[in-house]
This record gives C-alpha cells, sequence and structure tokens, in this order.
C-alpha cells in the first residue's frame, strides 16, 4: 500500500509567521472561520502533507488526517503516482474547450462507465459536486417532465441551486430562501413515508446511500430495494448521491455495490480528483427518456471547468490505481479494526459515547450530548488527529481517513482518540452538571458559546507560557 514519507528538514514557519499569515486570511477570506477553527486547535496551517496527514508549520505537530476534506484524498495526500499524471498532462493539454471531443473526455467517461454499477454507462461532466447535483436534478426534470424532487431529512447534496435545495437541514437553506421550487424531505430508512410521498408529479428521489453530514447512518438494505421498486412503479428516477461514498471509501467500489440497488443517476466527485485537480461526473442510464432529453438538449448543463482534459487525465489515473491496488479491500479492512477499536471505547465509556456507525473508513462516533463534539475536536487536534464533527449533526464526529493508510497508521489513530477521551474525562463531569440546570445545555450546544468559549480557554493557554517564561 503506497504512503509517503515526509522530512523533518523542510522549512519550518515562525509562530509570528503563522500569525500573519492567519490575519490576512481573516481580513481577506474569513473572520469567523479563523476564530472557529482557533477555538478547537484547528488553526493549521497544512505543510509536509502527504500519505494520511500533514505537519503544521509552526508548531512542527505532524497531524492524522482523518477528515480528508470530507473524502476528497481517498488515494492519499499528494500521491506521487497521480502526481505524475498531472505533470504530465500539463506536457500537452490545458483545461480544453467543454463542448469538444477529446481523448481525455472519452478514456475517462469509459473507465467510469467499466466500473459502475449495473447499466450505468452514460457520463456527463461537472465541476464538483454541487455542479454534478444540480446536472443530476435537471436532467431528472427534463427527462421526466416533471417537477417534483423528494430528498431525505438531513441530507446533505452541496451548496449551489438546485443541491442547497435538495439539503434536509433548514441551516444551510434559511438564509438563502426561497429556493428551487417542488423540493420535499421524508426521513431516511423510513419507506412507508416514502411511499406515502411519491406521486405521478416526482421527476426524482435523491439520497446517500450512507448519510455522512447527518452523522454516518448507512442505509438499510430493504429500504434502497423497496425505494427502487417504488420508483419503478411510479415512474420517478432514483439517483443516489455517491460524492464521499465512492470509489472505494465504505469498503466497496461503490456504496450501492453493498447493496445490489443500481440507481437510475449516480453523482460522483471529491476524490476523482485524486486532491490534486477539481472534477466530477453524473452517470446516468441510458434509458429512451433520458437519452431522448439529452438528443433534443445537448447542453442543457454546461460547465466551463467540469470535464476539463487536465481533469480527466488525471481521474483516469486515480481509477487506475485504485483497481491496481483494490483500495477498496484496505479500506474495508482498515476500517473494520477502527469501528471495533471505537465499539469497545463505547463499551468503556457509556456516559461519553452513545454510539458507532459507517461502512469502510467512512465511520461516526456519536457522542451523549452535541456540545461533546466540539470538545472531543480540540481534544483529538491536542493528540495529532484532525477530525471534524457532522455539519447535520455535531454530536457525531466523522473519521474519514485517506483508504491508503496502513495497519500502523490506524493504531497511532486508535491511541490518538483514546487519549482524547482519557483528557474529556477530566472536563465533562463538570460540564454534565452544568447541563442539568435549566437553559444551560441549550447554550452549550450553541456553536457561538462554544466558538467564544473555547477561543477564550485558548488565550489563557497561550499567556500562561508566556508568564512562566517571564516570571
Amino acid at each position: 500500500m503506497h504512503t509517503t514519507e515526509t522530512t523533518n528538514n523542510a522549512p519550518r514557519m515562525t509562530r509570528a509567521e503563522k500569525a500573519a499569515v492567519v490575519a490576512r486570511f481573516s481580513r481577506y477570506i474569513n473572520r469567523g472561520q479563523v476564530k472557529y477553527l482557533r477555538s478547537g486547535h484547528l488553526d493549521v496551517i497544512e505543510t509536509e502533507r502527504g500519505g494520511v496527514g500533514f505537519r503544521d508549520p509552526a508548531s512542527g505537530r505532524r497531524m492524522y488526517d482523518c477528515f480528508s476534506s470530507a473524502g476528497s484524498f481517498n488515494v492519499s495526500r499528494r500521491n506521487p503516482l497521480i502526481m505524475q499524471a498531472l505533470e504530465a498532462a500539463l506536457d500537452d493539454l490545458d483545461m480544453g474547450t467543454f463542448h469538444f471531443a477529446s481523448p481525455a473526455k472519452a478514456a475517462l467517461a469509459a473507465k467510469l462507465a467499466a466500473l459502475a454499477p449495473g447499466d450505468l454507462d452514460g457520463v456527463l461532466f461537472a465541476a464538483g459536486g454541487g455542479d454534478a447535483v444540480d446536472c443530476a436534478l435537471k436532467l431528472a426534470r427534463g427527462a421526466t417532465g416533471r417537477s417534483e424532487i423528494i430528498a431525505t431529512v438531513k441530507a446533505y447534496h452541496g451548496h449551489t441551486g438546485f443541491a442547497l435545495s435538495a439539503n434536509g437541514k433548514a441551516h444551510y437553506r434559511r438564509f438563502f430562501e426561497p429556493l428551487m421550487p417542488d423540493f420535499s424531505f421524508v426521513p431516511f430508512n423510513d419507506i412507508e413515508a416514502m411511499r406515502a410521498r411519491i406521486s405521478e408529479k416526482t421527476a426524482a428521489v435523491i439520497l446517500e446511500p450512507v448519510q455522512g453530514e447527518a452523522g454516518i447512518f448507512p442505509a438499510d438494505a430493504a429500504y434502497l430495494e423497496g425505494l427502487r421498486a417504488l420508483c419503478d412503479e411510479r415512474g420517478a428516477l432514483l439517483i443516489f448521491d455517491e460524492i464521499q461514498t465512492g470509489f472505494g471509501r465504505t469498503g466497496r467500489l461503490f456504496a450501492a455495490d453493498h447493496y445490489g440497488v443500481v440507481p437510475d443517476i449516480m453523482t460522483l466527485a471529491k476524490s476523482l480528483g485524486g486532491g490534486l485537480y477539481p472534477i466530477a461526473a453524473v452517470l446516468y442510464r441510458p434509458t429512451p427518456a433520458v437519452t431522448g432529453f439529452l438528443d433534443r438538449h445537448p447542453v442543457f448543463h454546461e460547465t466551463h471547468g467540469g470535464g476539463a482534459d487536465l481533469g480527466c487525465r488525471v481521474g483516469l489515473r486515480v481509477l487506475e490505481y485504485i483497481e491496481e491496488t483494490r483500495l477498496w479491500e484496505n479500506a474495508a479492512a482498515r476500517g473494520a479494526r477502527l469501528k471495533e477499536a471505537l465499539e469497545t471505547l463505547q463499551h468503556e465509556n457509556p456516559r461519553i459515547i452513545r454510539a458507532v456507525r459507517g461502512l469502510g473508513l467512512m465511520v461516526g462516533i456519536e457522542y451523549v450530548h452535541e456540545f461533546v463534539g466540539p470538545m472531543m475536536s480540540d481534544a483529538l487536534a491536542r493528540h495529532g488527529v484532525f477530525a471534524a464533527y457532522s455539519g447535520n449533526a455535531p454530536q457525531v464526529m466523522r473519521f474519514m481517513v485517506p483508504l491508503t493508510v496502513n495497519a500502523e497508521e490506524i493504531e497511532g489513530i486508535i491511541v490518538a482518540i483514546r487519549l482524547a477521551v482519557r483528557d474529556m474525562k477530566t472536563l465533562l463531569p463538570a460540564a454534565l452538571l452544568a447541563a442539568r440546570v435549566p437553559g444551560v445545555l441549550r447554550l452549550l450546544n450553541n456553536e457561538r458559546v462554544q466558538t467564544a468559549a473555547f477561543g477564550f480557554l485558548r488565550k489563557i493557554e497561550e499567556l500562561l507560557p508566556a508568564r512562566r517564561k517571564n516570571a
């Protein structure tokens, strides 16, 4: 299995230099993001990127990347074989013109069709995940002549127009409404709720086979099988969003392979670009309705960065690498070990951990209270693990390490998680006691309160060493 060695003699950044970079980021890009990351000891700058992590240059701390930019680094960070493919492509290619045929586009499309579940052998390209979801939903509406889209509660599909409208939590939509019309939401894994909702107006049902942002919830097999039958019965298209779950993440090449259920449309992105060049794809079954619509409207969705020749060349090498190494098998084996260790930790700490869920190397820990998620993010960072709690479920910590992780590295991550839980035990009793006071639990679960509190503690931490030094 591929790993990348890093050196300890790379140029380091002084704390003052790092502070200057962060200040410019705060001034020109996003001040709130800086406050948020700093409060959780996640205000790192990624250097010496390689394998399953990176190093913060100011502290010198090496960190396991257990977020992988929501699954973008399946084939590792700065995989040298993928980098070579990009460098070779730069010798004779640029982005190319979106409308034109090219060998790079044709080769990647053919490879995707060969690897995809069932008869998903039509391919459209997009620039990123949200763009791919937009394309898929427009295709469904165009092909069926219907308007209604059904998504699931707490679903996450992106931040562009149609994709944002399909997000199943008001937190993402509320500042931008009204959004696209005719979107509705039903509970995930509830086939009866879906049966009651799908009608002759339904163009498509869209869902993630494993809900990621919602807190790592795999679909039940019977649910997806029933959903496939319902869509067939009522003439709606079934869309699987495999932007996070695709390309080996769940221990199979695609999450759909766990269930033997083939959707009508599937969206792919993130790790297809190898963490080097953004590219996304929409796969579809070439039914008469879909191909007829595409024949009549071949440029219904334009995306001048999607299907760039450079990205297609990189994507093809990513797929070849995944096949050569059978990377999904490593994800299954390492994921099983991680899940086993976390379940043991849950058994030992029932007052902290409520549940452990996942498939392959898409694993989540659900804590007893929401406020524990941000606290654990802070504790993990102190022990060299960058992990993110779920946007739709702050009480769930996601672990999505690059799929190239080896046995020794998984054990290192497990040790760090154990140490973080140990640290939590010293803080949790006081927090739980405070949570019993009416109104306090609501404050503890408030992200702004958490950011302010942890930010204040961070300032104290930084002042204490300075005072000791001057004493």
